[in-house]
């Protein structure tokens, strides 16, 4: 591995395959997304972009997860300090932008949880492999805040509108085999096979034409780029919401293991 990505030291990278960059979330608590970390997983993909050693970038969780979503820190931090809310409010949206504009195919490896930061760039991804026991959550609501960032472009358009709404609102979790039934993943594989299943679905990609591979990619995401008032507006409701006290609640009832007792303002 060259020094091109030294000063992501809070991902992993290794190179399975020629051409084939495989990006490992690696970290305490199911690969949660602290401070370093939620900023380097929305730079990486500028780099990935300039890679002349790179056609194909795969991400994937350690151990027994994808990735958990922010830590406590992090999420604690955003409710107390109004700097750290608006350069994780950037970060968001580079995250979001910086995945879509990267030219290289992006394959995403699901096993286990997969939540917050991480679930956003495995939802992103250009083909999203799932494990049929995959727990897939997008947990804002549930925390007190709109679900804002990536849920808000992709899951309609991924899943439909009326799907989209009952997970966004609920935080119910999908399977990794419900997730593939309604749309929101490429494919759900058995939870063994989604490491070689993700794999060869890279290489298959690393050794096509790549010309035709990127700009088909470039000319989808249209799609995505189309949502952009759509994504920012998202982003500035969900960071409203770090103002209030529904955030503090259910940060603090997820820390407490029990269900939150919400009575922020409504606006009624």
């Amino acid at each position: 591995m060259t020094d091109r990505y030294a000063e992501f030291d809070a991902l992993t990278f290794d190179r399975p395959a020629p051409k084939v960059l495989r990006i490992t979330l690696d970290g305490p608590g199911l690969n949660s997304v602290g401070h370093e970390a939620h900023g380097q997983i929305a730079d990486v993909w500028r780099v990935v972009d300039r890679d002349p050693d790179t056609n194909v970038a795969l991400i994937r969780g350690a151990g027994k997860g994808f990735s958990a979503g922010g830590n406590f820190e992090l999420l604690d931090d955003m409710l107390t300090d109004a700097n750290v809310r608006l350069r994780v409010m950037r970060e968001a949206r580079d995250l979001v932008f910086n995945v879509i504009n990267c030219s290289k195919p992006i394959v995403s490896a699901i096993h286990g949880p997969a939540v917050g930061a991480g679930l956003a760039v495995a939802m992103l991804a250009d083909v999203s492999v799932a494990g049929r026991n995959a727990k897939i959550i997008d947990g804002h609501t549930r925390l007190g805040v709109t679900a804002g960032d990536h849920a808000a472009i992709c899951w309609p358009l991924l899943c439909g509108m009326a799907k989209a709404k009952y997970y966004l609102l609920t935080c119910d979790p999908l399977s990794g085999e419900e997730a593939e039934r309604i749309g929101l993943v490429s494919l759900c594989v058995d939870d063994e096979e989604v490491q070689d299943r993700a794999m060869a679905i890279a290489l298959q990609l690393s050794e096509g034409a790549q010309m035709a591979i990127r700009w088909t990619k470039q000319t989808l995401n249209h799609w995505y780029r189309e949502q952009a008032a759509v994504l920012d507006a998202s982003l500035a409701y969900e960071f409203l919401g770090f103002h209030g006290p529904d955030a503090r609640e259910g940060l603090t009832s997820h820390t407490e293991r029990r269900s939150p007792i919400f009575d922020g303002p409504t606006g009624d």
